[in-house]
């Protein structure tokens, strides 16, 4: 079965408290559900439309289970700490 992944880029972070309650809230959801981060940070180079702003990738078993995991109540939670703190683009994508 292929892996599921979540592709995150900011756009922006505009409340970096709101961003690292965010994080506390999020990473043991993550954890407990065995998912693993693959990419988090900002990038050392951009091209095209490309922003130098965070981006992170976190691979899970499934897809099924990235977006049960990202739907969950758990994970919603953490969401709505973060609220307007900042401006991302959330994709789920499945692997091959």
């Amino acid at each position: 079965m292929p892996k599921g992944y979540w592709v995150i880029v900011f756009h922006s972070i505009k409340d970096e408290q709101k961003l690292e309650a965010y994080k506390k809230l999020a990473g043991p959801v993550l954890q407990a559900q065995n998912a693993k981060y693959l990419v988090r940070g900002k990038p050392k180079k951009v091209y095209e439309r490309g922003l130098i702003e965070r981006a992170v990738v976190v691979e899970f078993e499934s897809l099924n289970k990235a977006i049960d995991v990202y739907e969950s109540s758990e994970y919603q939670a953490a969401l709505k700490v973060l609220g307007d703190g900042a401006e991302r683009d959330v994709r789920i994508i499945e692997g091959i």
